[in-house]
């Protein structure tokens, strides 16, 4: 009778084996075809849009390389160096037109900047301004890049953080860039997947989040121990610390990291920075890999306090990979959207969209709503970056959604080797030792990137198929900016270890527009933290000017609203991190506004 105790074991192997096969075989695609004709005249007969890929015809011809590990891990190294293609949009030289940084994972691989022709074209300048040959053999290689105006000279300068050594670039006048990493007080090291400006304590000096992934004790490329991996996949500890660090005005930064609370190590994937309670102070999410998310709340700039789970958003742990703001409802709330991991049969996590109660109550800290699944935009696949945008300017917040990890060897998965790892205790998950060889094979490759129009009542509907040609690529960073100056919002797409998409919104619904650029003088020069309501035909949107969102990307810093088909703008208040308030009233449509603060409230 043992056979039949045994019946049941068997059943479950062979359905878990089925399932392993299903996804096996679902992941045979195309890699990329280009568009049809008949593809785009149906998508801009039926949503108005098309999304039409123009690396060739723009010049950009960068390719990511993935990083290159110790020996000791290499047999996992597919599953670690699964990450550093990241894209940000910055007009490094102030002429009005937005230009492309890459980063590249290499060992003495190049990253590029993409600086704007105005013709449509663009031309890789990063060699010649001193932003290029960032991964040199002992320094790390790149995971990301974000721009702010540290030193409020009106030119944007850089911060790039790796897997190594961080380092900063200041802008000479948009005419090069000078790496003035020594003495100012950035850390030696940091295995670094995110990092973003804000001003914490609003003195008008923008500051620094760095968020730690892998121990900053460790090189990858050097290892002493196999030792490096997560202790538990749902609430990892032993990841890289997070670092806050506090601008002080002289081109030098201090850690302030422990006075203000942030002492974490949750393997941080990603950060993203707003009010939320209303207090004016910027406040902080953080998206955390093998564990619960976590949010942070500013008390008035003088320290931070953890509430993740009082407000609702850090109670279940999930593989937290991205963080992005977006208006949804139209309801003048800003929401929260947090990828995870999702494969079908295997493993169900589903992306959140956080929105905060409109009723607060005495709350001391703000509670949030998870709208995702009755939004339709929770289940994406293993997903990364993600921004919303209005896509065809019918004044919807639209989002598009980066996914897959690991395309490798089509018909195989790599599922069921992870799976013996997942059960283990601390001591065998921690040790890559204990990982299976990967043996070429494929883990949740091959997907397609989402692409969600927002339908106006709370839902989306997937138009991944119809609105740009198929491709399957291992995307990771997304990045939104008007390339063109159209009032179009186009679409980057850093992909691992291949080349980026770069898509051009050809949109022809005649629906109108309006961008604001926004520049500091009390507050930060390039006015992080600001937050604009635009009010038209009894609708309400909020936007914010970040300082980097997503997964290892940066938008554009204007903000793009679309209006649809109406004539006119009532009202755009700007509250400035300053504190101070613009509201300007009837502004032209279909333009790009740029306003600059001003001393007190100001009605335009």
């Amino acid at each position: 009778m043992n056979w039949q105790k045994k019946i049941p074991k068997i059943i479950t192997i062979i359905i878990f084996v089925g399932l392993l096969i299903g996804t096996a075989l679902s992941s045979v695609k195309r890699s990329f075809h280009p568009s049809g004709a008949r593809q785009k005249e149906l998508a801009l007969k039926k949503y108005g849009f098309y999304l039409e890929p123009v690396n060739k015809e723009s010049g950009i011809d960068f390719r990511h390389l993935c990083p290159q590990l110790d020996p000791k891990i290499k047999h996992i190294e597919p599953q670690i160096a699964s990450m550093g293609a990241s894209v940000s949009i910055v007009d490094y030289d102030k002429d009005g037109w937005e230009d492309i940084y890459f980063t590249n994972s290499r060992d003495g691989s190049q990253n590029a900047l993409y600086h704007n022709l105005r013709n449509g074209k663009f031309e890789n300048v990063a060699a010649q301004l001193g932003v290029a040959d960032v991964n040199k053999e002992g320094t790390g290689v790149s995971m990301g890049a974000i721009w702010g105006d540290y030193d409020n000279d009106g030119y944007d300068d850089m911060f790039l953080y790796k897997w190594g050594k961080p380092e900063l670039f200041h802008n000479v006048a948009g005419k090069g860039f000078v790496n003035v990493t020594a003495g100012s007080g950035l850390p030696a090291w940091v295995n670094a997947n995110s990092a973003i400006w804000l001003d914490f304590n609003n003195d008008g000096l923008l500051d620094l989040f760095l968020g730690g992934y892998y121990n900053e004790k460790f090189d990858l490329s050097h290892l002493t121990t196999t030792k490096i991996m997560p202790e538990s996949f749902r609430y990892a500890n032993n990841g890289g610390r997070n670092y806050l660090l506090e601008n002080m005005g002289n081109g030098k930064f201090k850690d302030v990291t422990s006075e203000y609370g942030l002492n974490s190590t949750k393997w941080t994937l990603a950060a993203a920075s707003a009010d939320f309670n209303g207090d004016g102070y910027p406040d902080l999410f953080i998206a955390n890999d093998y564990n619960v998310n976590e949010l942070y709340i500013n008390d008035k700039g003088k320290k931070f306090t953890e509430v993740g789970r009082q407000a609702g958003i850090g109670n279940i742990p999930k593989s937290g990979m991205s963080a992005s703001f977006g208006d949804i409802n139209n309801k003048g709330i800003l929401g929260i959207y947090n990828t995870t991991i999702t494969e079908k049969g295997i493993l169900i996590q589903d992306n959140n969209y956080w929105e905060p109660e409109s009723q607060q109550g005495d709350n001391p800290y703000p509670r949030f709503v998870n709208l995702a699944q009755l939004a339709g935009i929770d289940n994406a696949g293993w997903s990364y970056g993600a921004q919303f945008g209005d896509l065809n300017n019918d004044g919807n917040m639209d989002l598009y959604v980066a996914n897959g990890f690991i395309s490798a060897k089509k018909g195989t998965s790599y599922w069921y080797d992870y799976s013996k790892v997942t059960g283990g205790n601390s001591s065998i998950i921690e040790d890559a030792n204990n990982w299976p060889d990967m043996k070429g094979k494929s883990q949740s490759g091959y997907e397609q990137n989402k692409i969600w129009l927002n339908q106006g009542d709370g839902l989306f509907e997937d138009v991944s198929d119809e609105v740009c040609p198929y491709a399957t690529y291992d995307s990771r960073s997304v990045a939104m900016a008007d390339l063109f100056n159209n009032g179009k919002l186009d679409i980057i797409v850093a992909n691992q270890n291949n080349i980026p998409l770069v898509y051009k919104n050809d949109l022809e619904n005649g629906n109108h527009w309006i961008e604001l650029d926004l520049q500091g003088t009390l507050s930060n020069a390039d006015a992080i933290g600001a937050k604009v309501v635009v009010e038209w035909d009894g609708r309400k949107q909020v936007q914010v000017v970040t300082g980097g969102i997503g997964f290892s990307s940066q938008n554009e810093h204007r903000l793009h609203f679309g209006i649809g088909k109406s004539s006119k703008i009532d009202q755009v208040t700007i509250s400035w991190p300053s504190g101070k308030d613009t509201i300007i009233n009837n502004p032209e449509i279909d333009k790009l506004l740029i306003v600059k603060e001003t001393k007190g409230k100001e009605e335009k």
